[in-house]
């Protein structure tokens, strides 16, 4: 029988496959909801003939190597689904309280490291549906690589999905142009470093062993883009600003002033190259963006978040940030350990947003009613993540934050929702113009006495 040489891991995939904090690993949590019941041979027929021509999906990691043991990819000819596929029914009443409970109670579970880092837990009766709770290690891919997945296995493929992150940077050109951006980029991080830890608050502590999830009702796209409209906002601009807005308020819930500290995200940034769209891996950097949070007014936090996020978009910062994880890769778990903690402590959250397909879509034979994702906040600083997903014309939020830290989730995802249709009240409002010189006529038809032009006074001249 011929065996399958080991393939060695990326630095950067091996960088995320050291990544895993104590009690908080990296692993990618993505939740499908369906309006009518799932079949369970279905579900593992989709397993078998889409998400298994994935190979890593069929691979186990293994380190060795000399003189410092390195991730490989190992084939296991001994597959064995049913280890990956799970069957479970929601307790009652069925409802997304039990869910978030369930989604909660996996995202708190590690992966067996013995197997390979996936599972799938397929959950029947949510609701009138079903829900399928998948879960990856951020070694096998990122945001970008788990959309090019799901566009395989939803029913009809080749659907229009892919990360959205913040907008890439145009890379530099040439050696040189390189070497400069670089510099730049380095040069940002080392600013980053510089700046003072994030302070403790309910997003920053000490970890404990259970995560609790959270998602938002599902808001319009067209609303958010509305929105965005009246200051010429981007979608992401418009969503940080909203969630900037509800983690205000939460800190302000929670007895912390936010005009008197900071709260920074760690952001990350598609650098996917058109050639290695559609393949697993993760092709991304990262950048820290400081949420306006000490702002009052929402028209002062959108416009404050656009400004950020386009500077963002200008940094050689998430160029740099790569670099250093394909370092990191490199070498052993306690340097990475070191670099994490370092940099970990300058941001409080991990935010993201994915675009998901933009025409409502069909999983097994079901079709899909909401689709959502859990974005690991991986290390010992960061305790939570944020992740937006839109689907089918909507976006939905979702929160997965340490329990210790962060009891009541929902509370986040219900001030997002205020904030959200606070901002879009405002947008609907017809634009008040300032008054101009233009004059109105009286009923008598005769032009009003003003200063502009110096008509013919009426009366007699004033003393």
């Amino acid at each position: 029988m011929t065996t399958t040489p080991d393939e060695p891991m990326s630095p950067v995939d091996a960088a995320w496959y050291h990544m895993d904090g104590r009690v908080n690993p990296a692993i990618v949590t993505g939740v499908l909801v369906t309006r009518t019941p799932l079949d369970v041979a279905r579900v593992q027929q989709v397993c078998r003939e889409r998400l298994l021509s994935f190979e890593r999906f069929r691979q186990r990691v293994v380190e060795h190597g000399l003189p410092l043991p390195v991730p490989h990819w190992r084939t296991l000819p001994d597959f064995d689904l049913d280890q990956h596929l799970h069957h479970v029914a929601l307790p009652a009443p069925h409802d997304d309280e039990a869910l978030r409970r369930l989604v909660g109670e996996l995202a708190s579970t590690p992966l067996d490291r013995r197997l390979p880092l996936w599972q799938w837990t397929l959950v029947d009766r949510v609701g009138r549906g079903s829900a399928l709770v998948m879960r990856c290690h951020h070694c096998i891919g990122d945001g970008g690589a788990m959309m090019a997945v799901a566009q395989r296995l939803f029913d009809g493929a080749a659907l229009p999905v892919h990360a959205r992150h913040a907008a890439p940077p145009a890379p530099p050109r040439g050696l040189l142009g390189w070497l400069d951006g670089l510099a730049g980029g380095v040069t940002a991080i080392v600013g980053e470093l510089l700046r003072p830890d994030d302070p403790a608050s309910p997003m920053k502590g000490a970890f404990g062993v259970r995560q609790q999830v959270a998602w938002s009702r599902p808001l319009a796209l067209k609303d958010v883009k509305r929105i965005g409209a009246r200051r010429a906002a981007k979608v992401n601009d418009v969503l940080v600003a909203t969630m900037t807005g509800a983690l205000r308020a939460y800190l302000q819930r929670r007895g912390h002033d936010p005009r008197l500290r900071t709260l920074r995200a760690m952001v990350p940034v598609d650098l996917r190259p058109p050639a290695r769209r559609g393949r697993l891996g993760n092709e991304f950097g990262l950048v820290i963006l400081e949420l306006p949070i000490g702002l009052a007014r929402r028209d002062q936090r959108l416009a404050a978040t656009q400004q950020r996020m386009d500077a963002l978009k200008r940094s050689a910062e998430p160029f740099a940030m790569r670099v250093l994880m394909d370092l990191f890769g490199r070498g052993p778990k306690v340097l990475e350990d070191v670099a994490n903690t370092l940099f970990g402590s300058k941001a409080s959250v991990v935010f993201t947003n994915v675009a998901g397909p933009m025409e409502p879509v069909r999983f097994a034979g079901a079709p899909v009613e909401r689709l959502m994702f859990c974005v690991p906040h991986p290390g010992n600083d960061l305790g939570m993540g944020i992740s937006i997903m839109s689907y089918a014309g909507r976006v939905t939020l979702l929160v997965m934050a340490d329990a210790g830290l962060v009891p009541d989730p929902q509370a986040i995802t219900r001030l997002f929702e205020r904030e959200f249709d606070a901002l879009l009240r405002t947008a609907s409002r017809p634009e008040t113009r300032a008054p101009g010189r233009h004059t109105i006529r009286r009923r008598t038809g005769r032009p009003p006495a003003t200063t502009a032009g110096r008509p013919r006074r009426r009366g007699r001249r004033a003393s």
